[in-house]
């Protein structure tokens, strides 16, 4: 993801978003929420009035003509940043944001405004047939953030891999409209495939956390928990458990130790007790254990350099890596994260697919026992 960092720097680009486009208007989050300096960059860049009053309030932030991070189409970086994190990232973080939110404020919010900023979800419902095989696998693709390509198909490759060697049932899907109960209880877990960006509507959030309550399995791998800002605290808070704090810049990508923490744990049955990997290694804000999961595996610290990003300290101490929760009231839900996974290689490593697909089948029980 360095990349993007470097164009930001060339500029935010907020010049030439795309008009509005005809639609009708559907329940995406964010849809009525005011103007501000801390709702998406995407949603200012779809306003030619909010980015007026961006230029005129925000002097300091430099503004540049369009790059692809800045883009009002889907994939964006724009849609997981805001203003404020935008200026931090490229070493602007002493702005005064008072006159930009009391100017953005007074905007109205137009129903043009409303379809442009749902124009990136989509509602119509899918028709998906799992094939037989058990678990039955919802391996989900839809991206309204930042999408690596590399990473995205090299971790669909190995799960395609995986499910013909394990006999899953494997079914792909790019459309949010997939998130209805009477699609999801097709599924025994749904795997989420380095995604970026919020990316479904508030009917849609609302069947996946009752599937997930209620016994579904859920498994996010890499991207799927590392967005700078996210809109919807169930999914950062509950499910995962820990928000990104960012990664290595200086390196990028750095060789790491990742240690077994839980041995006996199903997941990491089989697996060695250590092994190094180069890769582009995620840092949270605190760390998953202090909000209840169950840690598999950590990062030895000490064999790299952590470093900061976009001016934070990403030394965590305890620093887990790859871990488990129990969701929902009964704890009959079950999530499992792996941050490993930028690089597409590790997507062939013996100890990343072994851990990957004991997760699958650790989330996958569906069969009435609470969660451990």
């Amino acid at each position: 993801m360095a990349r993007w960092l470097k164009l930001l720097v060339i500029g935010l680009g907020l010049a030439g978003a795309n008009p509005a486009r005809a639609g009708a208007l559907i329940d995406c989050p964010l849809r009525d929420a005011p103007f501000s300096s801390a709702t998406p960059l995407i949603d200012i860049l779809l306003s030619p009035a909010a980015k007026d009053v961006v230029r005129r309030d925000l002097p300091a932030l430099p503004l540049s003509t369009a790059n692809p991070f800045t883009s009002t189409k889907a994939p964006s970086f724009a849609a997981i940043i805001t203003l404020r994190e935008a200026a931090a990232l490229i070493g602007k973080r002493d702005l005064d944001y008072a006159a930009v939110d009391r100017d953005l404020a007074a905007l109205p919010v137009t129903d043009a405004d409303r379809i442009a900023r749902c124009a990136r979800y989509d509602t119509d419902v899918p028709k998906l047939r799992p094939a037989a095989g058990r678990p039955r696998v919802l391996l989900f693709e839809k991206i309204n953030g930042y999408r690596d390509g590399p990473s995205v198909e090299a971790a669909h490759a190995a799960f395609v891999a995986m499910a013909a060697r394990k006999g899953w049932s494997l079914t792909t899907t790019d459309r949010g409209g997939a998130f209805t109960p009477a699609v999801l209880r097709k599924f025994d877990v749904v795997i989420w495939n380095n995604i970026s960006g919020d990316v479904l509507t508030l009917r849609q959030r609302a069947a996946f956390q009752a599937y997930v309550d209620h016994g579904g399995g859920f498994v996010g791998i890499h991207g799927s928990a590392g967005d700078p800002v996210y809109f919807w605290d169930w999914y950062v808070d509950t499910l995962i458990g820990a928000r990104f704090a960012g990664h290595p810049i200086s390196p990028q990508f750095q060789t790491a130790r990742v240690v077994i923490d839980d041995p006996s744990h199903p997941i990491a049955r089989g697996l060695p007790a250590s092994w190094t990997a180069n890769e582009e290694w995620y840092s949270f804000k605190t760390s998953p254990r202090a909000s209840g999961s169950h840690v598999i595996a950590t990062l030895d610290e000490s064999s790299y350099k952590p470093g900061s990003f976009g001016g934070q300290n990403l030394v965590m101490g305890d620093h887990p890596i790859a871990w488990t929760r129990c969701i929902g009231p009964r704890h009959a839900g079950r999530s499992f994260y792996s941050a490993i996974g930028h690089r597409p290689e590790r997507y062939s490593d013996p100890e990343v697919v072994q851990m990957l697909e004991q997760a699958v089948a650790w989330a996958s029980r569906r069969n009435g026992q609470r969660c451990q």
